[in-house]
């Protein structure tokens, strides 16, 4: 009779505490529900990007001195020209790092998708082009970054 007692009691025990875990995910669930939407209309609307974000590099010629460091960096054979290839490229912001001339500078701009591979293999002329700012255009409604961590 004591191990039927037990194992009811034990049957009750771990539905008190199933209902305690989906009580609690259902609290979360709840929770969220009166936060806003984070969904943004990617061509209409652009997120102000912070300082620090890593984009599109961006090459001045003129200050350009053929040192190549940015090719010891990238570990080429020798420096042809100046082209990057962005299919490969991570991003890391290395070349700009180490630029003793200061005239590599990464740019806000982050929507380097195209139809086509090749359009991704900038030359000089390609790498010396200015975005237009977020800020600046005004076809595209700007968020700020409205997603603060909480200290």
């Amino acid at each position: 009779m004591f191990p039927m007692v037990t194992g009811f009691m034990n049957y009750g025990h771990q539905t008190v505490l199933a209902v305690r875990y989906i009580g609690q995910g259902f609290m979360i669930t709840l929770s969220h529900a009166n936060r806003l939407p984070v969904t943004i209309q990617y061509p209409y609307e652009k997120l102000i990007t912070l300082e620090c974000f890593r984009g599109r590099i961006h090459f001045e010629f003129d200050k350009c001195i053929a040192c190549e460091v940015c090719v010891r960096i990238f570990k080429k054979k020798r420096l042809l020209n100046y082209n990057i290839d962005f299919r490969i490229c991570i991003f890391c912001g290395n070349w700009v790092e180490y630029c003793p001339t200061n005239c590599l500078s990464m740019t806000e701009e982050y929507g380097l998708s195209t139809y086509d591979r090749h359009e991704l293999n900038c030359n000089q002329i390609a790498l010396g082009r200015l975005p237009m700012s977020v800020i600046d255009d005004y076809t595209i409604r700007t968020i700020l970054n409205s997603i603060q961590r909480k200290t």
